[in-house]
């Protein structure tokens, strides 16, 4: 199923986004979000709904799903002030508003794949494909205000499955393992240190379908009746 608007074609097939025939390349959550929002077409979707399709059953912090729109954006020359194509729809969450050609065919469910996060001590926060910004400025795709803390502080690039963790010429530097770096590749249960904050880098197993349960279980923790 393809999608035309503007000077776009999204190919759904393909994983595809061209304009007059050359890619234009977005990161797969990107392109799954834009492909809602065109099937839904002129219909807003709201930010819970965004959330659950593109990272069913894990919490995520909704400035990983505006950090997605921002990308879409920016691929499309588009403006969160003038909007030509995407609209935020005010504490609600979101609507296509272009013409579009081809829609009526609806776009299968990506394969959930593992799952890269930081862990916090008290959150967890899941790491997009493709850039991932680390700071405390707004902007930022996952934010941190611990003391020491730069605006833009460091940032992991998530591809294929791997992540690499970038400093970002912060004032009090990025550590990995205790050691200051500029940048390193990521394993399971690496300690990271940006100012005052540790986080963990992990890799979770994909979600699995919630199992159905038969009648009462009793106690979900264990107890019994």
């Amino acid at each position: 199923m393809s999608y035309r608007f503007g000077d776009f074609v999204l190919d759904y097939d393909t994983r595809q986004l061209l304009r007059g025939g050359d890619e234009v390349h977005l990161s797969p959550k990107a392109f799954e979000l834009l492909a809602i929002l065109l099937r839904r077409t002129p219909h807003a979707v709201s930010k819970a709904e965004l959330q659950e399709r593109l990272w069913p059953s894990t919490f995520v912090e909704e400035t990983n799903l505006a950090g997605l729109v921002a990308e879409i954006r920016r691929a499309l020359g588009d403006s969160a002030a003038r909007p030509v194509f995407l609209r935020t729809v005010y504490r609600f969450g979101y609507r296509f508003v272009g013409e579009v050609a081809g829609r009526g065919e609806s776009t299968p469910a990506a394969a959930p794949g593992p799952r890269l996060c930081l862990v916090f001590e008290t959150r967890q926060a899941l790491l997009l494909e493709g850039v991932n910004v680390i700071g405390r400025d707004p902007d930022a795709t996952i934010r941190c205000e611990a003391p020491g803390v730069s605006r833009h502080h460091a940032r992991i690039v998530v591809s294929n499955g791997e992540a690499t963790l970038e400093d970002l010429a912060s004032k009090n530097g990025t550590y990995l393992r205790r050691e200051r770096i500029a940048s390193a590749r990521l394993k399971d249960g690496d300690e990271i240190r940006l100012g005052t904050a540790r986080v963990t880098f992990r890799i979770m197993p994909p979600v699995g379908p919630t199992e159905t349960v038969a009648g009462d279980s009793g106690d979900p923790f264990g107890g019994g009746g």
